[in-house]
Parts: C-alpha cells; structure tokens; sequence
C-alpha cells in the first residue's frame, strides 16, 4: 500500500452515494470557515478587544489547524461518515461515541434553529410586510427538499453558498486595500494601518478582555470540522479530504486575519459595536452603494449555509448512532437516493419547532443557542483530539498501521489544543451571559447518562464492545 493510498479493508461500506467531488468538498471546507459567527459576530469582539482580535482570531485559527490535521490523520486511517463519533467509539469506548453523536447532533438541531429564525430576519429587511414565519417555513421546507434529494444537489447548493461568501469577503478585501492605498471613497481620509494602534493602543481594553472574546472566535469556527462527516460520501477521499483540510491556514489569513486587518485600518475600531456587522459598517464608509443591501444578502446566505449543512450532517450522525444500537433502527434506513431520509426528518421537524419558539422568546435566545452550540463544539473537538492521542498510541505501540496524513507534531500538538478548549470553557465559566450553556450542558450530560443507562439495560452488549488490541494502550 502506498502513502497516498486507504486501506479498503479497513472502511465499512456505509451505502451512501459517493457523490461529492473534490469542487464541492473543498468549497465546503471553505464555507465551513466563514458564517454568521464572522459575519455578525466579530462586531460585538472588536467592540471587547479593538484591533487584538485580529490577533485572537490568529490564535484560535491556529487551534483549529491543529484539530483539523488531528482528524485529517484520523479520516485517512479509516474514512466514515460517522467521523469523530466513530473514533470517540473506538478509541474511547461505545460511551463517548453515543455522547459525542448526540451531541454533535444537538448542537446542528440548535443552530438550524437560530438560522432560520436569522434568514427569515434578514428578508424582512426587504420585505418587512411578510411574516417572519413565513419565511423560516419556506427555507426550511426548501432546505429540506435539497437534502432529501440527493448528496450531489446538497454539495452544489453548497458550493454556490459558501461561492458567494468567498465572493463577498475577497470583494471587501481589494476595496478595502484601494481605499489604504489609493485614498479614494468617504473613508480615503482617515484610512491607515496606524488605526491598528492608534487609539489605545493594540490592546486598547487590556489583555484579559481580548482573551475573553477567544469563546466567541471559537463560534465562528464551528461547521469547519464539516469537512470530516463528508468523509462517507467524498469520490476520492484521500485525495480530498487532505487538500481540504492542508488548504485551512490560508482560509484562516485571507478570511480572517485579512479581512480584519483591513476593516480595522479602514475605520477605527471604537466605531464598531455588538449588534451590527462590522463589513456593513466598513462598507457605509467607504460609501459602496447598497452597503446594507448587498451584506444583508451575504449574511442571509451564510445563515441559510449554516442550515443547509446542519440538516445535511444531523441525518448522518443519527444513522451512525443507529448502526451502533445506540437511536432507533429507523434513523439507519437510506432513501432511494440513499440519503438518511428519516434521520433529516426528525432533525428538520425540531428545527420547525425551534423556528415557533423564537417567534415568542427574546431576542436574548440567540446568545443562548449560540453559546449551547460553542459548548457543544468544543466537545466535539475535545473527542477529536483525545481520539487522535489514542490512536497516536496505538500506531507508536504497533497495534494499528499508521494513517497516509500524519499530522505535525503528533500527540503533542492534539494536547496543546486540547488545553487551550479547556481554558476556553473556563473563560465560559467566567463569563455570567455565557455561562448558561453549561448550565444547559449539565442537563444534557444527564440525559445522556440517563439514556445510556436504559440502553445497556435493554442489550448489555452494547457497552463491552470494543477493539481488544486498544485496552492496552495508555
């Protein structure tokens, strides 16, 4: 076997259509990158930490690359849909795997709850006369059809989304450099790179408050390890998947660092604040015409991204956990198209549902979701990380053949970024508006034990199994 070859034996066929190609997946890995979180989110961080956040967004990223080559050597030692759930299972046991799907799941089911609600906001800003239920029905009815159909249409609907942001933030960043160098636009006169220091310097607000916005840029990159669960339905994945994952840390400097070293030396920081995006505002002030316009359309599109890959990832996930015994057999069952059609569903008919309860709650419910989909993340990426020091383990012990993408650095690296998710849920702790997912998260531990226990209860079996060559490895 080559180093750029899978070893067949070792990936089960799973009966999903192989129907992603290498366009697609690497276009989703990019939009995996960049959504509301960037988008909207970044106002309400450059409010807290002024220019550092550049540098906060800088560090995360370099965490998210080391979880991403974590898991790219784990996809490349055994691909499967059901992904980080799959290793949790096999390296942690048949327990973590069942916690880790659920999980994973729960935080898509929440977020498409948020998102449809946000796309139904964003087209009463055209069209104010229709309900906003209306509108999350319409998406959400449409969203569900693209996911039913087939794997294909889902991968090109996606593809054209994350196309147009890609667009949109490429666009900002060559107006943005014209206005710095040629001094054109509104803007042209108080435009400079000193704007990164010059009002208060680089850590205007200290270093303890840019470090508090870490929990917040780690929400906007959440849906990067998407990447992973199109592990079962990629065309050629070890040839995909690793250009989509090595392709991270330019992703990471264009879309992020770049973009907001540009907004940043545009206009002041002390003119951005939470509640409105940032590139809306960069763009009012440079005089684009139709600013709000054009990033209400990009912004809607993330949103409706962000759902369409949340109904999309929650129906694999279910049919993984089925096929394990760990949800109900029915969420195993592939359509004509084979497409988990009962898993999307369910997980589309409680997004429905989330859709209803934001039409009454407070606008405060979207912190809450958002922050309950962060805590989930990162437990996701915990799984990922303690999967990938155990597999690491069992290669150096010689028990399993070592992956065609090891990752740099080894185990080391996965246990430097698994001590940064820590300190990040303990800034979560810290922080009275945050807080409330775990809060939320402590609920949802207990259901999972509850559950669990009921399952072993039914079939013993279901928590002795485990490969035996992996009891040994430390």
């Amino acid at each position: 076997m080559t180093s750029a070859q899978v070893d067949t034996d070792n990936v089960p066929e799973e009966g999903y259509e192989r129907g992603l190609g290498s366009r697609q997946v690497q276009m989703i890995a990019i939009g995996g990158a960049i959504g509301v979180g960037l988008f909207m989110g970044a106002g309400a961080n450059i409010a807290k930490a002024g220019p550092s956040i550049i540098l906060m967004y800088a560090l995360a990223g370099v965490v998210i690359f080391f979880i991403m080559r974590a898991l790219g050597e784990l996809l490349l030692y055994r691909p499967v849909s059901g992904s980080f759930a799959e290793y949790a299972r096999e390296f942690l046991g048949p327990f973590f795997g069942f916690v880790t799907g659920w999980t994973y799941w729960l935080m898509w089911v929440v977020t498409g709850m948020a998102e449809l609600t946000a796309a139904a906001i964003y087209i009463h800003f055209w069209f104010p006369e229709i309900p906003q239920w209306v509108s999350a029905l319409v998406f959400l009815v449409v969203l569900f059809g693209v996911n039913l159909i087939s794997v294909k249409i889902f991968g090109e609907v996606e593809f054209w989304f994350s196309m147009i942001k890609v667009t949109a933030i490429i666009g900002m960043i060559v107006i943005g450099l014209g206005v710095l160098t040629l001094g054109f636009s509104d803007a042209g006169d108080t435009a400079t790179v000193s704007n990164l220091w010059s009002h208060d310097g680089f850590f205007p607000n200290g270093i303890g408050s840019s470090l508090m916005t870490l929990q917040g840029v780690m929400f906007a990159y959440l849906a990067v390890e998407l990447v992973g669960v199109t592990a079962g339905e990629s065309e050629n994945p070890e040839k995909t998947l690793p250009k989509a994952i090595n392709t991270l840390p330019w992703r990471i400097i264009v879309f992020y660092v770049g973009a907001l070293l540009v907004i940043l030396s545009v206009v002041k920081w002390t003119e951005f604040s939470a509640g409105e995006s940032p590139f809306v505002h960069a763009f009012g002030e440079i005089g684009i015409p139709l600013a709000a316009g054009i990033v209400n359309f990009v912004v809607l599109t993330a949103a409706l991204s962000s759902c369409n890959s949340g109904m999309y990832s929650t129906g694999r996930m279910l049919r993984d956990l089925a096929a394990n015994s760990e949800a109900p057999q029915a969420f195993g069952k592939l359509n004509a198209r084979k497409t988990p059609a009962v898993g999307i569903t369910v997980s589309v008919a409680l997004m429905g549902i989330g859709v209803v309860l934001n039409y009454v709650v407070p606008e405060k419910a979207f912190l809450y979701v958002t922050s309950v989909a962060t805590a989930a993340g990162i437990w996701t990426w915990m799984m990922i990380l303690v999967s990938h020091i155990r597999y690491r383990a069992a290669v150096d012990a010689g028990r399993l053949r070592a992956s065609s993408f090891p990752a740099p650095g080894g185990a080391l690296f996965s246990w430097v970024a698994l001590l940064f998710l820590v300190g990040v849920t303990c800034m979560i702790a810290y922080d009275k508006d945050a807080r409330v997912c775990l809060y939320v998260a402590a609920g949802w531990a207990v259901a999972l034990a509850v559950g669990w226990a009921v399952l072993k209860s039914r079939n013993p079996q279901i928590a002795e199994r485990r490969d035996p060559d992996l009891e040994k490895v430390g």
